[in-house]
């Protein structure tokens, strides 16, 4: 929230345009009749969401707390469509079972998890009007499908005590507290995290640590190694990494900057142009991997009740993932390369990215795209070949994987080629989020099949 206004402060001072790239209408048509397991409504919402995300300037970790919520929501509706999956309720820390639907009457749960999903949703976005307005958009579908006026006020009812049970439990997960916390105080010690151009931003969400779990312990339960010591001396291991940074973005190929752009996925890119700046809109790296989930659900022709499973249990991952990410970030406060290069190496260099407005170590990047592969693997396979269409929204080609692990892995290298990050935070990060995907797997059981897709 701190950052959207930091915003449109700045835009008010400057004359600085918000300017976000023309999202593609990827909303489903209305039908003459909305299966119940059909799970399009379901895309189509998290499309939704996305949009909105994306249009608010949400920061990584608030976007995936948005998304966790959201699809807790849904997938607690929806799992009810098939008594094979267990609840959420008693595996997730604090949260509680959902209220029960009225017995011996009729329900479109497809209608109800989709309604408590954009409910969720528009309570954790700035832009009300706008995801309401999505919201009914979706209702009015299953409206004009055909399904009877009493069961679709019914499920709409029923939406609402889910998703009102939900807020209920995301009020309890110190947020609140987190946005009256004290902001990050710039240090004079040389080896700590400093604001980086253009922009000079303030820190994004130093208190992102004190965040309750979804799955885990505490936010420090997979703390990397430490990163390396401070020596800037030619020559030292943490002169080298800075020089690995600086040699590979001089030397930088078209396709190391193709992958760069693709997993860029900042928010909140600053552009300067003679005295104007002005910002562009893009996907959070969290919503880049939902979007993926879209993809393999869809591919795999995964019906409404195995997506929510696909969509809540990835989100979790995130989310877990960027709270592990951003506790590690804050702990150490590592110096950004573009500093360091700058300062000892070579004033003239820049990074091929915009550094973003946070501490380097971990690569948030790195940690939770490999939990979210380690997931994603155990319900649609390791060796699931997909084509990743979710940048072409944002004006970048789709690019081609043979497995999740294959684009987790240059997800994580990206970060190296974008000059925004020293190897070392790319392997401890991928170390992190493999410690963060495999406590997801141990410790929530949504099925008692290894592997789900296609059910």
């Amino acid at each position: 929230m701190r950052l959207k206004s930091t915003l449109l402060a700045v835009a008010l001072i400057v004359g600085m345009p918000l300017v976000y790239l023309k999202l593609a209408d990827a909303r489903a048509k209305p039908t003459a009749a909305i299966s119940a397991l059909d799970a399009t409504p379901l895309h189509t919402a998290f499309h939704d969401l996305t949009a909105v995300i994306v249009y608010d300037i949400f920061s990584p970790p608030q976007a995936s707390r948005v998304y966790a919520y959201s699809s807790v929501a849904a997938y607690e509706v929806l799992r009810q469509a098939d008594t094979t999956y267990k609840s959420l309720a008693g595996q997730l820390n604090g949260l509680t079972a959902v209220p029960a639907r009225t017995p011996g009457v009729e329900y479109s749960l497809s209608l109800a998890g989709v309604h408590a999903m954009m409910t969720v949703g528009t309570q954790y976005t700035f832009s009300k009007a706008r995801m309401d307005t999505l919201r009914r958009a979706l209702d009015e579908q299953y409206k004009n499908s055909g399904i009877p006026s009493d069961v679709y006020e019914r499920s709409i009812a029923y939406g609402d005590t889910v998703a009102k049970h939900i807020i209920a439990w995301a009020g309890k997960d110190s947020y609140r507290e987190m946005r009256g916390m004290p902001k990050y105080s710039v240090s004079k010690e040389a080896w700590r995290w400093v604001p980086t151009p253009p922009a000079y931003m303030d820190a994004v969400e130093p208190n992102w640590g004190k965040l309750r779990p979804f799955v885990l312990d505490s936010s420090s339960q997979f703390r990397p190694e430490p990163p390396l010591a401070w020596d800037t001396l030619p020559g030292s291991a943490f002169y080298l990494q800075a020089k690995e940074v600086h040699d590979v973005g001089r030397a930088i190929t078209q396709e190391q900057r193709n992958i760069a752009a693709f997993w860029d996925c900042n928010p909140y890119v600053m552009h300067v142009q003679g005295h104007t700046m002005f910002a562009t809109k893009k996907i959070t790296p969290g919503g880049h991997w939902m979007g993926i989930v879209s993809i393999a659900a869809r591919q795999s022709k995964s019906n409404i009740v195995v997506s929510a499973d696909a969509y809540a249990r990835t989100a979790l991952t995130l989310a877990d993932g960027f709270l592990s990410a951003w506790e590690a970030k804050y702990a150490t406060n590592v110096i950004r390369p573009e500093t360091v290069i700058n300062k000892y190496i070579d004033e003239s260099w820049e990074p091929l990215l915009q550094t973003p407005p946070f501490p380097e170590y971990t690569s948030g990047h790195s940690v939770i795209s490999t939990a979210a592969a380690v997931v994603m693997n155990e319900q649609f396979g390791n060796t699931f070949a997909f084509i990743d269409s979710t940048e072409t929204e944002y004006g970048l080609p789709v690019r081609s994987f043979t497995s999740f692990n294959a684009a987790a892995e240059e997800a994580a290298i990206s970060r190296l080629y974008g000059g925004i990050h020293y190897r070392r935070s790319i392997t401890q990060g991928q170390a992190q989020g493999q410690k963060v995907g495999a406590r997801i797997l141990e410790k929530i059981v949504t099925h008692p099949t290894v592997r789900i897709a296609s059910r």
